[in-house]
């Protein structure tokens, strides 16, 4: 056989090459992709009663005076687990509270079951069935995370979970220069 009979087949191979590995760029790049139209803008006011077991739940007043990061997470979700870790580890830095908003749990003890199960990073936990707080921060999936200073605007999002490399190179330097502001 002649070799320019094979030349559409290695053609084809190397389109499917790149699109796979463009697909694989994309995902891994995703999370970043998704903006905000909310960056530097107030959080809406809210009110979220607490989660089942908890005395206080959230609210746009708990935001306002301090730098704080806000958290949106679901049992159901599996990229909470993964990020779970690292908000466990902030938490036991002290430099920042943060805030969890529960978000649409069918089961209102799946949320507190899954926190005695994982442990607790939040100050304080809104219990948010019916979406009020995640309008409130414009969420499009979970986790999600914001950055809002002692204002109350949001000052950075992310979607996705919240990596190691994330928090060093991102959230952390952000939070640092609203502190020292």
């Amino acid at each position: 056989m002649k070799p320019v009979y094979f030349l559409p087949a290695i053609g084809f191979v190397i389109v499917v090459i790149y699109l796979v590995k463009g697909l694989e760029l994309a995902q891994e790049r995703a999370p970043s992709f998704i903006p905000s139209v909310l960056i530097n803008t107030p959080v809406t006011n809210f009110n979220l009663d607490a989660i089942s077991g908890q005395q206080r739940g959230l609210s746009y007043s708990d935001l306002i005076g301090k730098v704080s990061i806000v958290n949106v997470f679901a049992s159901w979700c599996e990229a909470c687990k993964f990020e779970h870790k690292m908000l466990m580890r902030i938490k036991t830095n002290g430099r920042i509270p943060i805030y969890g908003i529960n978000w649409k749990e069918k089961d209102r003890s799946s949320g507190p079951a899954w926190l005695r199960r994982y442990g607790n990073p939040y100050r304080l936990i809104g219990d948010d069935p019916n979406s009020v707080g995640a309008i409130a921060f414009g969420v499009t999936k979970a986790p999600e995370s914001f950055v809002i200073d002692r204002k109350g605007f949001i000052r950075l999002k992310r979607t996705g979970p919240i990596t190691p490399e994330y928090w060093e190179n991102k959230m952390l330097p952000t939070i640092e220069r609203l502190i020292n502001q």
